[in-house]
């Protein structure tokens, strides 16, 4: 790992869409007003993909049996926090977030969300259409989520 790198925290995210082409996202409990998709770091050892599934069941209380891989970026992304919030967010370790996305689809009932499957991080969560996703969320994510719903084919 290079020094670079050392400075971005690894974590893993979910692009979860329904079959009318919905994308989930949930308003974040601590920054009321900013919503964003299933994400979070990436345990030592564990597979991004293992990671974005764990994510996705702590955050929505949806269990892996019950969405599809789709597919993940090639690539992964990374953005930096506001220089405040990166002093204040991980004991100042990290500069910023370096994530690998998954595309995922679920098609059952919204019944089975259970946003206190875990710890809660959503006050709240809604199906929304991409371009709503993206004004949603707060602007230093913007750039990354444009290119992960972009390179998904959602925008």
């Amino acid at each position: 790992m290079s020094v670079e790198t050392a400075l971005y925290r690894p974590c893993a995210g979910v692009c979860l869409t329904n079959p009318a082409g919905l994308v989930w996202a949930g308003e974040r409990l601590d920054f009321p007003g900013a919503w964003q998709m299933p994400q979070g770091g990436i345990d030592p050892g564990e597979a991004p993909r293992e990671a974005a599934l764990r994510e996705l069941t702590e955050e929505t209380g949806l269990p892996a049996s019950e969405v599809t891989v789709l597919r993940d970026l090639p690539q992964p992304l990374s953005y930096d926090l506001p220089p405040d919030l990166a002093a204040k967010m991980w004991k100042g370790r990290y500069k910023g977030q370096i994530q690998h996305w998954y595309l995922m689809r679920y098609a059952g009932p919204d019944s089975a969300v259970d946003l206190d499957h875990h710890v809660r991080e959503f006050s709240q969560w809604a199906w929304m259409p991409a371009d709503q996703v993206l004004s949603s969320i707060v602007p230093f994510k913007r750039d990354i989520y444009r290119a992960v719903l972009a390179e998904f084919g959602l925008l």
